[in-house]
């Protein structure tokens, strides 16, 4: 791996898209909990699709926390894994019971079922807190070992990699902008290279060259 000034050479990624909201169309905190426990292995635009509906029904923790498994199932039927992510919502919210207990430290938000470290720090990224990790998703994990900026496949590792190659202060946003350079530029095939604000610092794009 290259002696890459990654904090330099991401800058004009961050430039690009920081402070860009998260695809998930939440409208608050609560709405961020639900959304991104659904999300998992399931598609964005899908959890945007059926949230509407879900959130008439339910349109807060406490309502939430009063409902069973079959008044959950016709609004998540679709989503993948429905069955273990409604009974980890239920138990969320009856642990939670209030929006405005919805806790915003990395180390409460892991203990709460259903959310792990990705889904822990883009909750926090939309809360406005201060990062203490990166969002390391199905993007980041293909597209930061193509940069060059981390290696192998397992989301920890590559978070831990970013983290120790870009200043603390850029945490809450890199993992994002990575995101969003694997969503619309570095396709899995055909990357649109020439597009690329980062190309010049791309391992890949250097070993096609």
């Amino acid at each position: 791996m290259s002696k890459t000034n990654w904090s330099e050479a991401l800058k004009p990624l961050l430039k690009k898209y920081k402070g860009k909201t998260h695809p998930l169309q939440s409208k608050n905190l609560y709405q961020s909990v639900v959304m991104v426990i659904l999300s998992a292995q399931d598609s964005d635009k899908h959890i945007n699709e059926i949230a509407p509906k879900l959130f008439k029904a339910f349109p807060d923790m406490r309502s939430l926390s009063k409902a069973d498994a079959e008044a959950l199932f016709p609004f998540v039927s679709s989503v993948r894994n429905f069955g273990n992510k409604t009974k980890w919502l239920i138990e969320l919210a009856q642990t939670v019971k209030e929006d405005k207990k919805i806790p915003l430290t990395m180390e409460e938000l892991i203990e709460l079922p259903g959310i792990g470290r990705k889904s822990a720090n883009v909750i926090m990224r939309e809360a406005g807190v201060k990062a203490v990790g990166v969002i390391v998703d199905l993007h980041v994990v293909r597209v930061a070992p193509r940069l060059g900026i981390a290696s192998g496949t397992s989301p920890i590792t590559i978070e831990k990699e970013i983290m120790a190659k870009i200043p603390q202060k850029d945490w809450g946003e890199i993992g994002m902008a990575i995101s969003f350079l694997g969503r619309e530029t570095c396709r899995p095939t055909n990357p649109k290279h020439d597009e690329c604000v980062v190309n010049k610092s791309c391992e890949y794009y250097k070993s096609l060259q």
